[in-house]
């Protein structure tokens, strides 16, 4: 069965493969290791959508990896700004001056994985897709497309370990990559989290999920923990027509991102810090905003004194060309309650 699987998953694929700008459809010749690397960095905990235009810019900017590689940190980090998870955005920077003093990317997979971020999924994706080789690849769609074919009902993430091996027996030694994308798109647009479109699908006859009746319990997640919520203060500091901004630490939450001068939220629960100097202050409301492990109520400040100037390294940014300062989104939606008034 596990070769019919595979057969019939190919068979769907070559005739109905997404076209997205970082693929190569089935029959043309492999894509560029570069293209596949930073789209599958992109990609992760990220939708297609969303990806889309920024990898567009990206490769427009940075056309190869050595291009990237030359680029300067604090400007991949402001094309990144609003894809999230920033320390992605700082290891695609070394990442690619490390492939560029290598002279190009690795073809093995177990080389790629000791390049800065990539993990196992990346390191697979990278030698499946742009390099032919057999990987097992397992992202977010992967796992459910296999737990609901093989009714792996033991809960994730424990029941990764399960499905990891299942995919495994049905990858095929040829065409490993375009395997990876059928299973792949075959999650996003037929196996989805809700609502299967089972009578769709070119595996549906040998599903066990289908069997059972209920496929869409499947793949079986752990209860979430509640997510801790925090509050903090950002300021905004203005003099003719120009907004005081800071460069935040390398390390750490949105490390390396320029942002509004803040009360220090992200290393304290209780949004007790202290404004940048003292003076009177406008509270212009306030926005909320979910990060991965804690949600954030972030209150936004206003200067209507004129204070004293902030005493940290920052720079002046034309308000009328805030957008091309590349706040991370939290910034930016609390600089909007003051651009707003």
């Amino acid at each position: 069965m596990d070769d019919r699987v595979s057969a019939q998953l190919l068979n769907w694929y070559d005739k109905s493969a997404r076209a997205l700008p970082w693929r190569a459809l089935p029959g043309e010749a492999a894509p560029d290791p570069y293209r596949v690397w930073l789209s599958e960095v992109m990609l992760q905990q990220t939708t297609v959508a969303a990806v889309t235009p920024y990898f567009i810019r990206f490769t427009e900017s940075w056309p190869t990896v050595q291009d990237l590689a030359a680029a300067p940190e604090e400007d991949v980090m402001a094309a990144w700004a609003g894809l999230g998870y920033y320390s992605r955005a700082r290891n695609l920077v070394k990442c690619a001056r490390e492939v560029a003093e290598m002279g190009g990317f690795p073809e093995e997979e177990a080389a790629l994985l000791k390049l800065p971020g990539l993990g196992a999924y990346t390191a697979a994706a990278v030698a499946a897709i742009a390099f032919g080789k057999r990987a097992v690849v397992v992202d977010a769609n992967v796992e459910r497309v296999v737990a609901r074919f093989f009714a792996i009902d033991e809960p994730l993430p424990a029941g990764r370990k399960a499905i990891r091996a299942a995919t495994d027996r049905i990858t095929p030694d040829r065409r490993a990559g375009d395997f990876a994308q059928a299973m792949m798109d075959l999650g996003a647009t037929i196996c989805t989290a809700r609502d299967p479109k089972c009578l769709l699908c070119p595996l549906s006859a040998d599903c066990a999920g289908r069997a059972q009746g209920d496929p869409a319990r499947l793949p079986v997640k752990a209860p979430k923990k509640a997510r801790p919520e925090r509050r903090g203060r950002a300021f905004w500091i203005e003099r003719d027509g120009r907004v005081w901004l800071i460069r935040r630490p390398g390390k750490g939450m949105l490390g390396g991102m320029r942002a509004l001068p803040d009360d220090g939220w992200s290393a304290r629960a209780d949004g007790h810090g202290h404004p940048p100097f003292a003076g009177t202050w406008e509270n212009c409301g306030a926005i909320r905003h979910v990060f991965t492990h804690f949600g954030l109520t972030l209150e936004l400040h206003r200067d209507l004194a004129n204070g004293p100037l902030p005493e940290d390294e920052g720079e002046w940014w034309p308000v009328a060309q805030l957008e091309e300062a590349g706040l991370p989104t939290a910034f930016a939606r609390a600089a909007t309650l003051v651009l707003a008034r």
